[in-house]
Formats: structure tokens, sequence, C-alpha cells
């Protein structure tokens, strides 16, 4: 904020950008600088649900209904709205590894 302002983005001048300038703008961020090659590596891997649920050629209400994950929670993963917790994530390796037995284990609760 300046001047009791909230500071608005100038899309038009972000647009303008070439690539290079928007790299050498990111880099010079003191704020929040780039992780090199070695951080990224090194941090760890998030489950991608819609890689998961396009591998299973299901769609978003199938993927939910199947694994019994919220609709609208689904939809903010994939839209980067919202991340998986820690049991979530734990939850989408095991239906990566094993989606069949994994669905076929839900069901079995299901009265």
């Amino acid at each position: 904020m300046q001047n009791g302002k909230e500071q608005q983005a100038d899309w038009s001048r972000v647009d303008a950008m070439s690539d290079e300038d928007a790299f050498a703008n990111a880099r010079g961020d003191p704020d929040n600088p780039p992780k090199s090659r070695e951080q990224v590596r090194a941090s760890a891997r998030m489950p991608q649900v819609k890689v998961i649920r396009r591998a299973l050629q299901l769609t978003q209400e199938e993927f939910s209904a199947r694994y019994g994950i919220p609709l609208g929670t689904l939809r903010d993963w994939e839209q980067a709205r919202s991340e998986p917790d820690q049991p979530a994530r734990a939850y989408l390796k095991v239906i990566a590894v094993d989606p069949e037995r994994t669905a076929a284990a839900l069901a079995k609760g299901v009265a």
C-alpha cells in the first residue's frame, strides 16, 4: 500500500515485458528470490491431482465420487487455489500407486 491506497498491477507493462525482462525482474526481487535448480530438486514433490485424475481417464466428478474427495476441494487443488494438506497428499500418493485397490477398499466401506 502506498499513501493508504492499494497498489494495482500495471498489466500492460507486464504484458510488454520480454521473458528475459521478467526473469531479471524476478531474480532482482529481494523478498522472493527464485529457487535454484538444486533447491527445486530437493523440495518435496506435491502429488499433482490433475495428472493422476487424467491418467485414470476420469472426470473431476468421477474422481471425486470414486475417491470421496469433495468436488470443490478437488477443483481448488487442480486450479491451485489451495493445496492438499499432509494427509491428503499421502492419500493422493496411495491413489497414484494403486488406484483400483484404493477404490475397492473405499467401496467395501459403503453400505
